[in-house]
């Protein structure tokens, strides 16, 4: 049953009619200062429209008040995580850089203090980073998160840059925090130092080696594979001790270290072991220098024993279709085994089996 309110009818002009209307404007007031429980039901569709109206602005009302809320929200925590950015940076020695991304100003910089003062000391270093400085202002935002490396214009001191977009105080900006990697640096180049190094005699070990060889091979370099083997270094040990031992290994290599190119590749590739790998196809120049450096190492007056190696060479012309490492080696070995045969007849007690 229809309410009856709904299709009251007033004569326009009457009474009732002009009552109805200062009530529905009195509403209208009402509903502008945010009162939106207002209902008209005495004018028919005039009273639709208007009750249609309130319900849809307070609807709208609910909706921007959820809206705000969530923005209230979110910003509390925006601010709520750049303030822990500052505390978790502030006793660190990185630095924190806000760049506002549309003037392309440092807005912020975790070394000054709330006053606003800054590190002197922090500050003369930024000064010599001005090109350094520049790269982080330039920095794109299309990008959304980089992390990159540089260096100082005199290559002394590394850096690791994090940057990334945020919302700082109301504001688009990209954060930088740049730590200094130098010590990480340098302890990564000793490390590499160290895994490519033999211990012993400081030259290039046999991890080394190979890498190096597997380069020459794949990319077909013409080079000369020269294969050493220090004589009698068991018979040093065993009769003089391992410390002599390591004396005789020494001097075995500075001698030849001492004749090459500081380009040259020279590795230990085992106890008495050695490879010397030279760029150019020149396996007759180099055996006329090893007939010389063996010939120098025999007869120089070293201790109470004699001093002798074996040494083979071999070519790589980079013609090779299927050549291997191993393959060389094997090579260079019998043709060693020639040179400590002849070694062996002149000196059988330096060189046994």
């Amino acid at each position: 049953m229809e309410d009856k309110n709904r299709n009251i009818a007033f004569e326009y002009g009457s009474p009732e009619f002009y009552k109805s209307l200062k009530e529905l404007t009195r509403q209208i007031h009402m509903v502008a200062e945010g009162d939106y429980s207002q209902e008209s039901v005495q004018l028919g569709e005039l009273s639709d429209a208007f009750n249609e109206m309130v319900y849809k602005l307070k609807e709208k009302e609910t909706k921007l008040k959820e809206e705000l809320s969530d923005a209230r929200n979110h910003a509390e925590v925006t601010e709520g995580y750049n303030e822990l950015l500052v505390k978790l940076l502030s006793r660190k020695n990185e630095w924190l850089l806000v760049v506002d991304m549309g003037s392309r100003e440092i807005i912020y910089c975790n070394k000054k203090d709330k006053k606003g003062a800054v590190d002197e000391s922090y500050c003369k270093m930024c000064k010599n980073r001005l090109s350094f400085q520049s790269e982080l202002l330039k920095w794109d935002e299309k990008e959304q998160y980089k992390v990159w490396e540089t260096e100082d214009d005199k290559g002394n001191t590394y850096y690791r840059i994090t940057s990334f977009l945020i919302e700082w105080r109301e504001r688009n900006a990209g954060v930088h925090i740049v730590v200094d990697i130098t010590d990480e640096k340098r302890m990564t180049s000793s490390l590499t130092s160290k895994a490519y190094h033999d211990a012993g005699t400081g030259i290039k070990n046999r991890l080394f080696f190979e890498e190096y060889m597997e380069m020459i091979l794949r990319d077909k370099q013409k080079a000369t594979l020269c294969y050493l083997d220090l004589d009698g270094l068991k018979y040093v040990n065993d009769k003089f001790g391992h410390l002599e031992g390591d004396i005789y290994i020494q001097y075995f290599v500075e001698l030849i270290r001492g004749s090459f190119r500081s380009g040259d590749t020279f590795a230990r590739i085992g106890g008495d072991e050695f490879c010397i790998v030279l760029t150019g196809a020149i396996k007759e120049l180099i055996e006329r220098k090893m007939e010389e450096l063996l010939h120098e190492f025999q007869t120089g007056e070293f201790r109470e024993y004699r001093c002798s190696f074996s040494y083979g060479v071999v070519e790589i012309t980079g013609n090779e279709d299927e050549a291997s490492l191993k393959e060389l080696l094997h090579e260079a070995d019998e043709i060693m085994y020639e040179c400590k045969k002849r070694n062996k007849e002149k000196y059988p007690e330096l060189i046994r089996g």
